[in-house]
């Protein structure tokens, strides 16, 4: 039987898919590529990129002599993906719906249409890896070779049917090697500037964006004596850590010299949606911040089971780096299954809705949902 396979790969017109298609054209594959197109509410509007990206896409396919077939999986994203999205920013946390999007789209909705026109395997311009552990036999989810670009914290819910059918080629390189590849194979978005933000929202103030589908009730901003300090505009709006936008900006530390001092920067610390009040502190490393533990429930493990319970580490947030912490399974009210983390140093900002990931060195293991995190004590006053 050939080892050469038809692989289908997501093309998204960025840099990274183009050259994931280049390198499993040269390994012999057959590869086609698709475009997803997940997002169609203004489609035709300054922000939504869809159009050029589709556009540029193409032109890979043609300077790479392979397929490309455009997929429209907009009711499936608005479905799984951006309802979810609203409800949880509604709810008063803060989401990550690129990682539900891999989840529920681009490793559901695309793995089963590619499947269908025949594929052995999909492949994305993701950089992480997939290896097959020889003793075990299962499927793991590994970082990317590139530290500064590693993506496996978004594909951590990944699971091994899904892990078994994919192939992330990049994974191997560093970024700097992947836009060399494009250069030197003249593909024409070799330059093109890497996409930043969430893919509905594109470039635009993501305020503007949650106005349409969120209603405001204004409120209270409150620093730790209870004193008020400003309105803010909606508790939806704001997220754990948040310094920009507070419109408190001119407000001195307690107990500044009259006339000097600086103005230490505010950022949000709580969100207390029973009485729609946003609790703002002083300073970067104020205790309100600081967690030294965390609560996670929708629990999703790349290996099908939980770890052992035992010493690993963990990121709250992507970019983050690796953070020791001890795992501990955690029985939750309504019978699911969950997880506590308890780190040697208390982590910043730890924001429910977002997911904590667990690594064991450079295998990750998959994560949860961050439901809940207690924060470090007040010191004496």
């Amino acid at each position: 039987m050939s080892k050469f396979k038809r692989v289908v790969v997501g093309l998204s017109g960025g840099v990274d898919s183009a050259v994931t298609a280049h390198l499993l054209k040269q390994q012999g594959h057959e590869v086609i590529g698709i475009f997803m197109k997940n997002w169609e509410d203004d489609d035709d509007s300054e922000y939504c990129s869809s159009n050029i990206d589709f556009v540029d896409a193409a032109a890979v396919a043609d300077v790479l002599g392979i397929e490309i077939e455009h997929v429209n999986f907009a009711a499936d994203y608005k479905d799984r993906v951006f309802s979810e999205f609203v409800r949880e920013y509604q709810a008063g946390r803060t989401p990550n719906p690129d990682i539900l999007c891999n989840a529920e789209i681009k490793f559901k909705s695309f793995l089963d249409h590619a499947m269908r026109v025949g594929a052995e395997k999909i492949a994305t311009g993701h950089y992480a890896r997939v290896r097959q552990n020889t003793v075990s036999g299962l499927f793991e989810l590994l970082k990317g070779l590139d530290p500064s670009k590693d993506q496996s914290y978004f594909l951590h819910r990944l699971n091994q049917a899904q892990l078994s059918k994919t192939l992330f080629p990049v994974g191997e390189l560093h970024k700097t090697e992947v836009r060399r590849i494009a250069e030197e194979i003249g593909l024409p978005n070799a330059k093109k500037k890497d996409s930043t933000g969430i893919c509905f929202i594109g470039e635009r103030p993501f305020r503007e964006f949650l106005n349409r589908y969120i209603s405001k009730e204004p409120g209270p901003i409150k620093d730790p004596t209870g004193r008020t300090i400003g309105k803010h505009v909606g508790l939806s709006f704001y997220t754990l850590g948040q310094r920009q936008g507070l419109g408190i900006g001119g407000i001195k530390a307690k107990g500044a010299q009259r006339g000097g001092g600086e103005h230490i920067p505010w950022f949000v610390a709580r969100k207390d949606l029973p009485n729609n009040t946003l609790w703002v502190v002083q300073g970067h490393d104020h205790p309100w911040l600081l967690s030294p533990q965390l609560q996670a429930t929708d629990v999703s493990w790349c290996a099908g089971q939980a770890p052992a319970a035992g010493a690993y580490a963990a990121k709250t947030r992507y970019r983050q780096t690796d953070a020791p912490c001890s795992l501990q399974a955690l029985g939750t009210a309504d019978g699911s299954s969950g997880f506590e983390l308890s780190f040697s140093d208390p982590q910043w900002a730890v924001t429910p809705g977002q997911s904590a990931v667990i690594y064991d060195g450079e295998v990750c293991l998959g994560g949860g949902v961050i439901h809940s995190a207690s924060a470090c004590p007040n010191p004496a006053t």
